[in-house]
């Protein structure tokens, strides 16, 4: 096998990365998912333990290097770094934020920062709905939030860009369709 794979999907609620991640990890072989969703504790008490969780998952990533096996995460600490850039949480993050991105990045992976977004914000209300449950709403989703935090997903993506040449930072418009998504995603992961 080439070297292993770190592939970390974020974007905002209703881009699309519960459906690319569960395509990457049938597409790409050996590659384990993880799903993240954070401490819910905004308060400056849960910056400690969101600091302790990431810093002892990066332990874990740092152990599966070199092992032929890819890591693939929906949502990581990048998440924990746009809410709190976005005033969801009481504390910024930025510190602890600025140093796992660090360790991330002089990890012995092929590293892809995948972010999804949508071209047609309108399409935010559309997803509004997920597939199947017609009557439910996603909690805590509205078209104006998705929207920030997409803008925020792609200034981090931007500033990831320019700090780290070795961490393949790839924006990806899901309005073009889950088809040709996947696409990209074949041609950039295999």
């Amino acid at each position: 096998m080439a070297n292993s794979k770190l592939i970390i999907v974020e974007g905002p609620q209703g881009a699309g990365k519960t459906t690319i991640t569960d395509f990457i990890r049938y597409r790409v072989p050996y590659t384990n998912l993880y799903r993240l969703n954070g401490i819910s504790d905004s308060t400056p008490s849960g910056k400690a333990k969101t600091e302790e969780m990431y810093k002892d998952l990066l332990d874990y990533m740092e152990k599966m290097q070199n092992k032929s096996i890819n890591l693939l995460f929906d949502r990581t600490f990048f998440t924990e770094e746009v809410y709190c850039r976005l005033g969801f949480k009481e504390y910024s993050f930025t510190d602890v934020y600025e140093q796992l991105l660090e360790r991330v990045s002089k990890m012995d992976f092929d590293i892809f920062y995948i972010t999804l977004y949508l071209s047609d914000e309108d399409e935010f209300e559309r997803r509004l709905l997920r597939a199947g449950k017609a009557d439910v709403k996603y909690a805590k989703f509205s078209k104006d939030g998705s929207i920030n935090q997409q803008n925020t997903y792609l200034i981090l993506a931007d500033e990831i860009r320019e700090k780290h040449s070795n961490i393949n930072v790839v924006n990806i418009d899901t309005c073009i369709g889950m088809d040709a998504v996947k696409e990209i995603i074949e041609q950039l992961l295999l």
